[in-house]
């Protein structure tokens, strides 16, 4: 994709990517071109890469698979950023709802107009994300709205939230399986449980629908919306206890033998006392007056005085 602005008044720039036709429909007007920007992702609040299409009617997912030392040949012309983008279609509804939970707790559930909540300095492209198409018609999902005059006010409704956060999950579950995708197994793996036999269960596929939801949701959304699906939250099996180590006490220990008898006084009576060979004894009655030890050959010779 070429000619794509990226941020605020930046140049054209030039990316390798996947993506629908609806992500790079040409303009309708010269400042309603394609828009490559940061966001809050809605999960981690972190800087994301989003795409908004022409004229920001619609919000998409941009993810990207980086490997080092790749390059791309374009004509004849080499791209010295060799990722490749792969684009996807997004609720915008997720990242609002980032903006209407933090308005929840600042204001303490006062009702507020999208665009006074909808707001973030370190972010300037996020007022955009109130273009979307259908944005105002499916804000209802997730906010309790009140209108005075011409004017309608929102505040954040973690009820209605949850109930369309559970058709996300069952739209997702749907999706799954028309494609074929096993999910047991990864279901398994994720949670760190042993099992020999591997199922496609239907708890499996909100479990695991209920996780792929939950990568665009805090994480505290995340537990309340497991307890919605009446999943029990899963733990990993507890590992096996230490080998016990002896705990040092300031408490003198009573030894539990007599280690005395290994002193050189008693090894000398023990060596005493045992018994001799036949040869020993033979060798034992010799005279040994006169007779050196063979240690003394080997000493050395005293000096002689001059």
């Amino acid at each position: 994709m070429r000619g794509a602005r990226s941020g605020q008044g930046a140049a054209p720039a030039q990316w390798v990517l996947i993506a629908p036709e609806a992500a790079i429909d040409p303009p309708t007007t010269p400042d309603s071109e394609p828009l490559f920007t940061k966001l809050r992702n809605p999960s981690t609040g972190e800087a994301t890469l989003y795409l908004f299409n022409s004229g920001a009617q619609q919000l998409f997912e941009v993810k990207a698979f980086h490997e080092e030392r790749r390059s791309w040949f374009i004509g004849q012309t080499v791209q010295q950023d060799g990722r490749l983008l792969f684009v996807t279609p997004m609720d915008p509804l997720f990242l609002i709802l980032y903006y209407l939970i933090k308005a929840d707790k600042e204001q303490q559930g006062k009702f507020q107009p999208l665009d006074q909540v909808v707001l973030d300095s370190e972010y300037p492209s996020c007022p955009l994300l109130l273009k979307c198409a259908d944005v105002k018609q499916y804000i209802q999902h997730v906010t309790e709205e009140k209108e005075i005059g011409s004017q309608k006010f929102h505040k954040y409704s973690q009820e209605k939230t949850l109930k369309w956060l559970k058709k996300k999950v069952n739209q997702t579950v749907k999706a799954l399986k028309s494609n074929n995708i096993s999910v047991g197994e990864r279901v398994l793996a994720s949670t760190f449980i042993n099992s020999k036999q591997i199922t496609d269960a239907q708890e499996d596929y909100v479990r695991y629908a209920h996780g792929l939801i939950s990568e665009y949701i805090p994480e505290d959304l995340s537990k309340e919306l497991l307890k919605y699906l009446g999943l029990p939250e899963l733990r990993s099996p507890a590992p096996e206890p230490p080998v016990k180590k002896r705990k040092l006490s300031d408490v003198p220990v009573e030894p539990q033998e007599d280690y005395t008898k290994f002193n050189s006084d008693n090894l000398k009576t023990k060596k005493a006392n045992t018994k001799m060979s036949a040869a020993q004894k033979a060798l034992a009655k010799v005279d040994k007056s006169g007779m050196k030890s063979i240690s003394a050959f080997f000493s050395s010779k005293p000096k002689t005085s001059k």
